[in-house]
């Protein structure tokens, strides 16, 4: 097991590592884009005065960094509800904004490179027209890659602030429109809670939040922060899972959703790796949404080395082939197989192609 999962799951390891573990630690932390949070781990359990000199003070910086990086993600939200202020939308953000903007555990220590909202399909044109008022511009100039979300992803291709740099997704689903399984946007929006002392921000219901952290990282086929999402998941669930009755909202509320295979592995993985602790009616309200033996015991072998550190030091012979294979099939999930050959076919051999005739 590698040295930082084995400090995910009991914090005080550190004490018994010398100059060497330490930086293993940390390089395997920064791989897994977890450092930020190894120092809040550190900090929660009482062991950050016992971290030597040298990993105090690289854990120090990411103090600094990651209170930085608070207040932009702050400030750019609250530039978005400026600009979006007079649609008469609730500004619904997901993933790390809304972790951090709600106060949730999930977001001490989180870094996010962009922000994610959630709006109604049928109000993309306004939602779009006044972000770009405002000086955001679309990122994706390729006349493909434009058709590529506008009519196949669950998104309006990346924006990002003329000015500022930053980046929003702007979301009216949380899968594509050309995947097999579609849960209903209406019904998140309408479970969305606002957000205490935040006018017109809010975040999905717990178990939304909960369902769509897993679909991000069960349905997707990047795991290059596969770790980093499911210490996510970790933190939500053993936040949520002290409130009175979500464990038994929770597996309900995906089979309404249509997301209890991703709910599935998600009480999987998280005990195995993290020590997450699900009860077991939990795990047994999902356990008939799980892929038949064979499949399991492939699926267990692939994500035991996907969900592990990007690190020389967390793979073997096989993890370049599990991360390939896990790519494909995100891909397949994402897409029905004759879309799924043109946009791989194009992607390989004319995107470069299409980006130089238009530069």
């Amino acid at each position: 097991m590698p040295l930082l999962i084995r400090v995910l799951r009991d914090p005080g390891t550190v004490q018994g590592l010398d100059d060497a573990g330490w930086d293993l630690l940390l390089r395997q932390a920064d791989a897994a884009n977890l450092d930020a949070y190894l120092l809040v781990l550190l900090e929660d359990a009482g062991l950050l005065d016992a971290v030597p000199a040298a990993p105090r003070a690289h854990l120090e910086w990411t103090r600094v960094g990651a209170a930085g990086h608070a207040r932009a993600a702050r400030y750019e939200v609250r530039q978005i509800g400026r600009a979006l202020d007079g649609l008469g939308l609730p500004l619904i953000l997901l993933k790390g904004a809304a972790y951090a903007m709600a106060g949730l555990d999930a977001g001490r220590g989180r870094l996010f490179s962009d922000i994610d909202i959630l709006v109604p399909k049928a109000r993309l044109p306004e939602v779009e027209a006044a972000l770009m008022m405002h000086g955001w511009i679309t990122t994706h100039h390729d006349a493909y890659d434009q058709r590529y979300y506008r009519e196949w992803m669950h998104e309006l291709p990346p924006m990002q602030h003329a000015r500022r740099g930053n980046s929003i997704d702007v979301h009216h689903a949380i899968l594509p429109e050309t995947a097999p399984v579609r849960p209903d946007p209406a019904r998140l929006r309408a479970s969305a809670r606002p957000i205490p002392g935040e006018p017109h921000l809010a975040t999905l219901s717990p178990a939304d939040m909960v369902l769509h952290s897993a679909v991000h990282l069960f349905f997707d086929g990047e795991f290059d922060k596969g770790l980093r999402d499911l210490v996510d998941l970790h933190r939500l669930l053993t936040q949520f899972g002290q409130a009175p009755g979500f464990w038994e909202t929770l597996p309900a509320r995906a089979r309404e959703l249509e997301l209890g295979r991703p709910l599935f592995y998600a009480l999987r993985y998280c005990p195995r790796l993290l020590g997450t602790v699900v009860p077991p009616a939990a795990q047994a309200a999902v356990a008939s949404e799980g892929p038949n033996a064979a499949l399991l015991w492939l699926m267990d072998r692939l994500f035991a080395r996907a969900l592990l550190p990007l690190h020389a030091s967390c793979a073997d012979a096989f993890s370049d082939v599990a991360r390939f294979a896990l790519y494909v099939r995100g891909n397949w999930l994402r897409m029905p197989p004759l879309l799924l050959a043109r946009h791989l076919f194009h992607k390989a051999f004319l995107s470069g192609k299409s980006d130089t005739q238009a530069a």
